[in-house]
């Protein structure tokens, strides 16, 4: 079942095409790698679906519904959650209180934001779970500034799944750490987002957590997707390696200089 579409979405900054006559479909359940070179307008993409961008043109249907004039808000209440390249938290809250803002918000507490201190069972029990999901735990009473880069990038994205979302985008999760921590964020993110059936899309540059972790891959560039499918299918594909890498051939994507 379809869980989202874009219809001939486009998104022009002055002559720059970010996103330029985009028809992506994706399917409840799948968990998706979105690739491409700098400037391949992938989170322009991201953005224009999650309405921080306003669309020129186009639509965007969610689980069937029109949505390309919805709110960021009414986005969220709909479904569709994001985390950011650049984590989003509240740095001199603890991880604790920086998900149960999350968890307010989405109940549309806000009065409560102001009195963190008087949390309610439930919501309190929430927060425990999600931080457990993510092995955070032992991180419940640091705050968000004295947290490791990798344990940054998990609370980002677990304060996103505190929004319970249908569909969730990723956008660099594993920038900016260590090879070994990609792979412990990656097993926690997939365990969590299969685990739970959510819908993921994550906006990612290395290639080797894109074809590990991705049901299907899809490749824009210049703005358009250039190529979508199967990991084998794009490991395969030499427009994308040589799009990506700067070469091509059977072994482009396995090969080390």
């Amino acid at each position: 079942m379809e869980i989202l579409q874009t219809v001939n979405l486009k998104k022009y900054f002055g002559d720059t095409r970010a996103v330029d006559n985009v028809n992506l479909t994706i399917q409840e359940g799948e968990f998706i790698s979105l690739v491409g070179p700098n400037g391949a307008g992938k989170t322009s993409l991201v953005n224009v679906i999650s309405a921080l961008f306003p669309p020129d043109s186009g639509k965007i249907l969610f689980r069937g519904d029109d949505i390309t004039h919805a709110t960021v808000t009414e986005r969220v209440k709909a479904g569709i959650a994001r985390s950011f390249q650049l984590v989003n938290l509240f740095d001199d809250l603890t991880a604790f209180d920086n998900v149960t803002l999350a968890i307010f918000s989405r109940q549309g507490r806000t009065s409560h934001l102001a009195s963190l201190a008087h949390l309610d069972h439930d919501v309190s029990a929430e927060a425990d779970n999600v931080l457990g999901q993510f092995n955070l735990s032992s991180k419940r009473n640091e705050r968000a500034r004295d947290l490791a880069q990798g344990e940054r990038k998990l609370l980002d994205v677990a304060i996103a799944y505190a929004l319970k979302p249908k569909l969730l985008f990723l956008d660099e999760p594993t920038s900016g750490v260590s090879t070994r921590d990609k792979g412990q964020i990656m097993d926690t993110i997939a365990s969590v987002v299969r685990g739970e059936g959510i819908t993921a899309v994550i906006v990612e540059h290395d290639m080797d957590v894109v074809f590990k972790y991705s049901d299907r891959i899809v490749v824009m560039h210049q703005g358009a997707i250039l190529a979508q499918g199967a990991p084998d299918e794009i490991r395969k594909n030499d427009e994308v390696a040589m799009i990506l890498l700067g070469t091509s051939g059977p072994d482009a994507f396995t090969r080390k200089d």
